[in-house]
């Protein structure tokens, strides 16, 4: 059962999804720098030394990086796919359509910058060995795990369930602000 656009039970899932995401609860992973995100520039060398090992299409790329940072890193296609174009621009990399997919791999000037970069940290790396001193790491994770329950309802649950959500939802929130209440 699909709920879009406002109607008797509130928002859409969609504007569920995008609140979480103001949140934090996506993108770069925890830990990386201020506010868990990455320093920038990071995302470019991340690109480039990732195709190193094999042409890729987007979405591998970005699951790539988060797995290489053992997930704590996990670039959005909003950073992913503009550096993908810059690295286009410079002649760094080439598109290729592949299963109606654009496959990017290195150029030979792409394959120079890769070298260049022997001597630098990985920047998963680096992701991966920032200590996550506030916390914020595992509130992230919980908030992501909530909010894939609850749009998992509003895409398949019932009118009861997704009532249910809902209530549980509200508890949850004033609880969380009682806890901020505190002294």
């Amino acid at each position: 059962m699909h709920h879009y656009g406002k109607g008797p039970l509130g928002p859409d899932v969609g504007t569920f999804a995008r609140s979480f995401a103001a949140f934090g609860m996506g993108g770069p992973g925890p830990g990386v720098g201020p506010a868990g995100r990455a320093r920038r520039g990071d995302i470019r060398p991340a690109v480039l030394r990732v195709l190193a090992d094999q042409p890729m299409h987007g979405y591998q790329i970005i699951q790539e990086i988060s797995a290489r940072s053992g997930g704590t890193w996990n670039p959005s296609a909003g950073s992913v796919y503009p550096t993908l174009q810059l690295l286009a621009d410079e002649g760094l990399v080439v598109a290729e359509e592949t299963g109606g997919k654009r496959v990017f791999s290195l150029t030979a000037a792409g394959e120079a910058a890769v070298a260049d970069l022997a001597d630098e940290q990985a920047p998963w790396d680096v992701a991966a060995a920032s200590p996550d001193l506030s916390g914020y790491a595992a509130l992230r994770q919980a908030g992501g795990r909530l909010a894939a329950a609850v749009l998992q309802v509003g895409r398949s649950g019932d009118k009861n369930q997704i009532v249910s959500t809902i209530e549980i939802l509200n508890a949850a929130r004033k609880q969380v602000y009682t806890l901020l209440a505190q002294d």
